[in-house]
């Protein structure tokens, strides 16, 4: 018993004057890669397969309409949209934005040019074929792109703000903060896809519900997404040098992939053929897929421009427009 005592007593005594350990530091949080950026093209060594008309210097961003017959482009210096009349190629009219761009979407065919302007911090929406702006709406630090849901809502992914804004009505409704450095857009009905190029992943939002439904891996590094006419999100890989096809509906999963060397990174999708359209930017080159199979299939290589960074499409007579951003062009490609 007193063996039992004293060491009760030399425990207690030991438990009341030790010091307490200090709480374990919080870990840090896990490092990010860069962003995915496109390719510093070479010289062209192959002659581009289309038209070359010259737009402006640093083109990029660019938007076929059916409906109204233009095509709007992105240019710096100055910063303007410039609007080239489909049926002839010609620029029909030039638009003064307060900075510069680097990607644009329609609202729907006939307009409005979503028009996110990284140095005002605004997502314009520009009417179509007039060039008059619409509307401007203050989203966040340097919009990357924009996209429209079904609904009407329209999201801008803020690539320095860390967020996306969900404008309706020419107001902001609603800002999600659950993003890194946003950047491409796409919307397939009510489901927005959108990219993260430092978290490399696809999240799915609800535009009806305001939230978000899945978030999956997408690459080693992921930089824009297009919708195809199922519904599902292709996304180009432009790090990983491939081309990834998810189903956003629950449980949201990836259905297949296509090694895509040459660092892809432009991409535009054409619903009456089930063509995806992706630049190369190591390459100069623009390639097709046919997604209306099992498994995706380059069907077609083209020779473009140099720095081919962007690439639009007009549904109706399949005519692709691409930009060459070293020279200040865009390219033609009819049907």
């Amino acid at each position: 018993m007193r063996r039992a005592a004293v060491l009760a007593s030399t425990l207690l005594l030991a438990t009341a004057c030790s010091t307490p350990s200090p709480p374990p530091a919080p870990s840090a949080p896990p490092k990010l890669p860069p962003a995915a950026e496109p390719a510093q093209s070479p010289p062209v060594t192959a002659a581009p397969a289309g038209r070359v008309v010259p737009v402006g210097a640093g083109a990029e961003g660019v938007v076929a309409d059916e409906a109204t017959h233009r095509v709007a482009v992105g240019v710096r210096d100055p910063d303007v949209l410039a609007l080239l009349d489909s049926t002839t190629g010609e620029v029909a009219a030039r638009v003064p934005l307060p900075g510069h761009l680097r990607h644009l979407q329609l609202a729907a065919p006939g307009g409005p040019v979503l028009v996110p302007d990284e140095n005002s911090n605004r997502l314009l929406t520009v009417d179509l074929p007039s060039g008059r702006v619409a509307g401007s709406v203050p989203t966040g630090a340097s919009p990357h792109d924009a996209t429209r849901a079904a609904n009407g809502r329209m999201f801008a992914a803020n690539e320095f703000g860390r967020s996306v804004a969900v404008t309706e009505q020419g107001k902001v409704i609603h800002t999600f903060t659950d993003v890194t450095q946003p950047a491409g857009l796409a919307a397939a009905g009510n489901l927005v896809g959108l990219v993260d190029v430092r978290q490399n992943d696809l999240s799915v939002y609800d535009a009806g519900t305001l939230t978000r439904t899945a978030r999956l891996p997408a690459g080693a590094g992921p930089t824009h997404v297009a919708v195809d006419r199922r519904g599902d999100f292709a996304v180009v890989d432009t790090r990983g040098s491939a081309i990834r096809l998810f189903d956003p509906v629950a449980p949201a999963h990836l259905l297949a992939e296509l090694d895509l060397p040459g660092t892809p990174y432009g991409v535009a999708y054409d619903g009456k053929r089930d063509r995806l359209w992706v630049t190369l930017t190591a390459k100069n080159q623009l390639v097709g897929i046919d997604l209306s199979g099992a498994t995706p299939r380059v069907v077609t290589t083209i020779p473009t421009v140099r720095q081919p960074n962007t690439v639009a499409v007009d549904p109706e007579t399949g005519t692709r427009y691409v930009t060459g951003t070293a020279d200040g062009v865009v390219e033609i490609i009819t049907g």
